[in-house]
């Protein structure tokens, strides 16, 4: 989003962008940081990531999910649309407690699939609406501005606002999947384990945080100077 739209710069949206840009380095230093310490501590079963994403999947009642490896550092995901978890090679074939964690997060996606799980179901129904909105409110929103009509900014910031739920709804889903991961690892009985994993788990948590916050800001942001203008 710019700075200008037919507003002028202000300090208002400024602290919004010198906030966004403190939460993102912060957070992304703080799960780089637990992640690369984890990363040196060997899991206590021994088996790898990709390992233990199976045992979890095929003792939660989501055996039909299958696992592929992808490239990149951290580029863990579950795509319910293929039904597989794709694990990075670091998560894929390593076997220290943070790729343990990473691959059990992905695995707790697959389970909240296979269960129905309420939020998630609401969060991938949202996936092609906030694909389209995200492409359109800006556009909407500068037309809006341009003309002069205040019904068109007033569609930017509902636009806009489906990626705010979208990231609001988007917390619970990645606190449900750590959960389900640490709650695993705890069935195990490696204390070890299970503190590792909440630790990387909760500095992952901390980026999903940052961004609904940011988001929220955004919104409030515009809505004010919406306002303004009308």
């Amino acid at each position: 989003m710019p700075l200008y739209y037919g507003y002028g710069m202000d300090l208002a949206y400024l602290g919004i962008a010198v906030v966004s840009l403190l939460l993102g380095m912060l957070t992304q230093g703080f799960i780089n940081s637990t992640y690369k310490r984890w990363s040196l501590v060997p899991a206590s079963s021994g088996a790898t990531g990709a390992q233990v994403a199976r045992a979890m999947l095929d003792g939660s009642g989501a055996s039909a999910v299958g696992i592929t490896q992808v490239a990149g550092h951290l580029t863990d995901y579950y795509d319910p649309r293929d039904n597989r978890l794709h694990l990075s090679e670091e998560n894929y074939e390593g076997g220290s407690v943070a790729s343990v964690a990473v691959a059990c997060h992905e695995a707790g996606h697959a389970v909240q699939t296979a269960k129905g799980y309420l939020p998630g179901r609401f969060r991938t129904a949202l996936v092609p609406v906030v694909n389209f909105t995200q492409q359109t409110w800006m556009l909407v929103l500068v037309l809006g501005i341009m003309l002069n009509i205040s019904g068109l900014t007033q569609l930017a910031v509902l636009l806009f606002g489906f990626s705010v739920l979208f990231q609001l709804v988007t917390l619970p889903v990645e606190i449900d999947a750590s959960r389900r991961a640490v709650a695993y690892l705890r069935s195990s009985g490696a204390a070890v384990d299970e503190r590792g994993a909440r630790q990387v788990l909760t500095a992952a948590a901390l980026t999903y945080v940052s961004a609904a916050l940011v988001s929220v800001l955004q919104l409030a942001y515009i809505i004010s100077r919406s306002g303004d203008r009308r």
